[in-house]
C-alpha cells in the first residue's frame, strides 16, 4: 500500500506543478490586453485552470502527508538523502501550500481578512506559493530528478521572461501591436 501512496503522491505532484505553472502564465496574460489573442485565451481559462491546479495541489498535500508519515515512521525506506533534508523539503512544500490557500481565501472572500484584499495582494501570495512550490519540487523531487530538473530551470526562466515583458509593455517600453 505504501508503494501505491508513493506513486500517487509523485503523480499528483507531477500534475500539480505544470498546472500551477499554467495558472501563473494565464494569470499574467489575464490582465495584459497587449498580449492580444493570448490575453483573450487567458481570460477564458485562468480561473478554471487555477481551480484545477489548487485541487490537484491539495490532493498532493493530503497524499504527501501520508507519504511523509510513512517515511518518518520507518514504514518505508528513507530516501537516499538525509531525513533532515527530506523534512526541510516537506516544510517548504507546506509553506507553498499555505501561501496558495491564503491566496485562494483572499480571492474567494476578500472581506475574510481585516482589510479587503485586492488582486495585487492575492496574486503576490499566489506567486510566493509558486516560488516555494518550485523550491519544494527541486529539493524533495530529487527522487525523480530525471523528470523534474530539466523542467524547473526553463519554466522559471520563461515565467520570469513573461513577467518582465508584461512590466515593460505596461510601462510603454515595448511596442506591441494590438
Amino acid at each position: 500500500m505504501s508503494v501505491v501512496i508513493w506513486y500517487l503522491d509523485r503523480a499528483a505532484g507531477l500534475l500539480a506543478y505544470p498546472s500551477l505553472t499554467l495558472a501563473v502564465l494565464t494569470g499574467i496574460g489575464y490582465n495584459s490586453p497587449s498580449f492580444g489573442v493570448l490575453h483573450a485565451a487567458a481570460q477564458r481559462v485562468h480561473i478554471e485552470v487555477s481551480v484545477f491546479a489548487m485541487i490537484v495541489t491539495l490532493l498532493h498535500a493530503v497524499i504527501g502527508v501520508v507519504d511523509t508519515w510513512n517515511v518518518l515512521s520507518g514504514q518505508v525506506p528513507s530516501p537516499t538523502y538525509s531525513l533532515s533534508y527530506f523534512s526541510a523539503g516537506v516544510i517548504v512544500g507546506g509553506g507553498a501550500l499555505l501561501l496558495l490557500v491564503v491566496a485562494v481565501l483572499g480571492f474567494t472572500d476578500p472581506a475574510r481578512f481585516s482589510r479587503p484584499w485586492g488582486p495585487r495582494v492575492v496574486h503576490t501570495f499566489a506567486y510566493g506559493g509558486f516560488v516555494f512550490g518550485t523550491i519544494h519540487a527541486a529539493a524533495i523531487g530529487t527522487d525523480i530528478a530525471g523528470l523534474i530538473m530539466p523542467l524547473l530551470g526553463p519554466t522559471a526562466v520563461f515565467i520570469s521572461y513573461v513577467l518582465c515583458l508584461r512590466v515593460l509593455v505596461q510601462r510603454g517600453c515595448c511596442l506591441v501591436s494590438e
